[in-house]
């Protein structure tokens, strides 16, 4: 009886929360845009605070690459303040979040060596927020965590034995759900973004070529897979590769009409 009413509360959760991605795969999304803004705000506001800013030429730059791509955003998402800021930071890193946030290390400059190149990073990142995939990771992970508190606490599993099994249990929800979700939300945006920098005028095929200086920067040392947060390298450039040509039509349709982006690189 109890697990017939945890099911049906699950369903109910699922149904009322139920989205659907850029991509038209179903979401799970449990918190508000205006909590998901001011959680981006607040990372935004503390990342600030913790390294410093990058020289004006590099802010220009990555601004304009920024800006030539939010032109090409749905209408509700180019309302959005968009704010974008370079670090200083060897760290080749780069980060979108919830409202409109924009942030990429100075160490990126160095991987990404082209307007280009750093314009798959750009597009990769705001498509993370487009997709709403910091709203699903969470809701994941908390529908996750809530499942196997009601597990425990309904099947006697209080006992050390039962415990210990538990412990499996959430080893099979982190590299079952929710590493899963988050290789899924790479891939998304990894297609997503490529669309991106195509309408903006930006050449996709550099995107394969970005993801080559990344294996070459990181040694080729990256855990498996199955236990990884993102795809392989690998698996990037295949699919990004599978995707090439409907890019390249969009590149194409972009450049004819005009939208041919020039960001002086520092």
């Amino acid at each position: 009886m109890r697990w017939r009413l945890i099911f049906i509360l699950a369903v109910c959760v699922s149904l009322t929360a139920c989205s659907t991605s850029p991509t038209g795969r179903s979401q799970l999304l449990l918190l508000s845009e205006d909590q998901l803004n001011q959680m981006g705000q607040q990372a935004f506001t503390q990342y600030q605070s913790d390294l410093p800013a990058a020289n004006a030429a590099s802010q220009r730059y990555v601004q304009c690459i920024t800006r030539a791509i939010v032109a090409e955003l749905p209408a509700e998402q180019q309302q959005m303040d968009w704010q974008s800021k370079v670090f200083e930071s060897e760290q080749p890193n780069a980060f979108a979040l919830p409202g409109g946030y924009m942030g990429v290390n100075s160490g990126m400059l160095e991987v990404a060596r082209t307007q280009d190149q750093l314009a798959s990073v750009v597009g990769h990142e705001i498509a993370h927020v487009l997709a709403r995939h910091a709203n699903e990771r969470a809701s994941t992970k908390s529908a996750t965590q809530v499942g196997l508190s009601i597990l425990s606490s309904t099947s006697g599993m209080q006992t050390p034995g039962g415990q210990q099994l538990m412990g499996v249990l959430g080893m099979g929800a982190e590299y079952g759900i929710i590493l899963p979700f988050s290789r899924k939300h790479e891939s998304e945006a990894d297609i997503i973004g490529l669309e991106l920098m195509a309408n903006a005028g930006f050449d996709p095929r550099a995107s394969i070529t970005l993801w080559e200086n990344m294996q070459q920067a990181s040694g080729g040392g990256q855990p498996p897979a199955w236990m990884s947060t993102h795809p392989s390298h690998g698996q990037r450039v295949d699919e990004l590769d599978a995707n090439m040509q409907n890019a390249l039509a969009l590149y194409e349709q972009a450049r004819q009409q005009g939208r041919t982006p020039n960001c002086p690189r520092p």
